[in-house]
């Protein structure tokens, strides 16, 4: 049998009689840590007792103390046959020994018993005058960056141990809550005469001199810090609402689907100016039209921004097995081709067809023109070098001779799209993206038609007064200027 008891948050008016009488009359009596205002009382009352803090000095983490010393007691147990183990505080709140322990007892049929007690929890909420009722969450600091925070509620985080730790919690809350939120600083909650509770700012966290093992921190709610993504999905519900916005409330799928094509190539000119603060705007507007389709969704009864969060959280788990299954995919060729067959299980191909259906009509032709030829290069279906892509752009050329100067106009349409093709299959082979390729020539002409603007006006003629050979003759110039090139 093992007796898990709790010495309480620190004043030893605040330990129960029946732990009290289980520490003095129970022998093998362990305790997680010396650092701990009631083992004073303990041994004045001469309980006989053994710590684990020098497990503390030679793990490397925490996770391996806790775990360490759980397996350290089940050997003891299996010593003694009855131990008593007392953990600071409450044994079932954050209190990770415990429950490491609690596993293992239940795995190897091991009998346990808790003792419950007044845990740090307790105190502050009665220090605090906190009601739990109104929401309350409680985190361990060394497990602070795999939680979610929600300023709707308050948030107690326990076992800020020293100022390094302090410093980790406080950029963790920094991403969430604003630099300047008041928080309660916690010392020693409960323990007459060493107490300290006091509001500090955030940023000011790992500032603080008096930081120990006896340190928790306390973030109170607070509805208007910074917005989150459910304020977000709460402003589209409300400019979609009955008092809403007219504009918004008139919008379905098919009216908003040129936005979304427009905002994804402001997002792609953000970032070829490499700058961040238009790219946090504009994928923020990408963003919009995410909740916009889902909120509408919503309203139809179809689906909602859980679903959107759902499907694609499925999709990436399902179209990653070489890192949430057991697949091996060292490179990202073996990446792709893992990521086409399952995609085409997904889909239902049957066929390569379907598969070069399946890219969308929505697409700028160019791009669209080369997703077809690289799937169709998976088949064999490809020239062997880049020369015969040449060899093939020049057979289209002059086919686009044979037939530009006639009135079939389907025809000449026909043979420069064929012409375009056989240029993006180039490009292919080159590596070199057509849209790129064709932007930076567009660019170019820009640049070198701004020169001979310029170059006319300073002159003082106008280009609607200048002949074609004259616009040539500084176009001409402006192709050796190396910024205009």
């Amino acid at each position: 049998m093992i007796r898990i008891v709790g010495l309480g948050p620190g004043d030893k008016d605040a330990i129960t009689l029946g732990t009290l009488e289980v520490l003095k009359s129970g022998g093998n009596v362990f305790l997680r840590t010396y650092k701990h205002p009631n083992v004073e009382y303990l041994e004045q009352l001469g309980v006989k007792f053994e710590t684990y803090d020098e497990i503390y000095d030679n793990a490397e983490n925490f996770d391996e103390v806790y775990s360490s010393i759980a397996e350290k007691l089940m050997n003891e147990q299996k010593s003694y046959g009855d131990i008593v183990y007392a953990v600071p505080g409450h044994p079932l709140v954050a209190e990770k020994s415990v429950s490491n322990l609690i596993k293992l007892c239940e795995k190897q049929g091991v009998k346990y018993e808790i003792y419950p007690a007044v845990s740090f929890i307790d105190v502050i909420m009665e220090s605090l005058q906190i009601d739990p009722v109104n929401g309350l969450k409680v985190i361990d600091a060394f497990d602070i960056h795999n939680q979610l925070f929600d300023k709707r509620i308050g948030t107690i985080v326990t076992q800020v141990y020293n100022n390094y730790i302090a410093s980790e919690v406080k950029l963790a809350l920094s991403e969430y809550y604003k630099d300047d939120t008041e928080i309660y600083f916690i010392r020693a909650a409960g323990v007459k005469g060493m107490e300290s509770i006091r509001k500090i700012p955030l940023y000011e966290l790992d500032r603080q001199e008096d930081v120990d093992h006896l340190t928790s921190v306390y973030i109170p709610k607070d509805l208007n810090n910074t917005y989150d993504f459910k304020d977000f999905i709460d402003i589209m519900g409300t400019l979609r609402g009955e008092e809403g916005c007219p504009w918004d409330k008139e919008q379905n799928h098919e009216s908003l689907k040129r936005y979304l094509i427009e905002e994804c190539y402001e997002v792609l000119e953000a970032i070829d100016a490499n700058d961040e603060d238009m790219m946090i705007e504009e994928l923020g507007d990408v963003l919009l039209q995410v909740v916009f389709h889902a909120q509408i969704g919503k309203e139809e009864g179809y689906f909602d921004i859980t679903d959107v969060i759902k499907a694609v959280s499925t999709k990436m788990i399902e179209r990653h097995p070489h890192i949430f299954g057991n697949v091996k995919a060292d490179t990202s060729e073996e990446v792709l081709a893992n990521w086409d067959e399952i995609k085409k299980k997904e889909k239902g191909f049957e066929n390569f067809t379907e598969e070069l259906r399946h890219i969308p009509k929505n697409l700028p032709a160019l791009m669209r023109a080369e997703k077809v030829q690289a799937k169709a290069k998976k088949t064999g279906f490809d020239w062997d070098k880049v020369e015969d892509a040449l060899n093939k752009v020049l057979e289209e050329y002059e086919e686009v001779k044979d037939v530009y100067k006639g009135e079939n106009r389907a025809r000449i349409l026909e043979e420069l799209g064929d012409l375009i093709f056989a240029s993006v299959n180039v490009c292919r082979f080159l590596d070199i993206e057509p849209e790129n390729a064709l932007n930076y020539t567009i660019d170019k002409f820009i640049n070198r038609f701004e020169y001979i603007e310029k170059t006319a006006l300073g002159k003082g003629v106008k280009l609607t007064d200048m002949t074609l050979e004259q616009m040539d003759i500084l176009w001409e110039e402006a192709k050796h200027k190396k910024n205009l090139s």
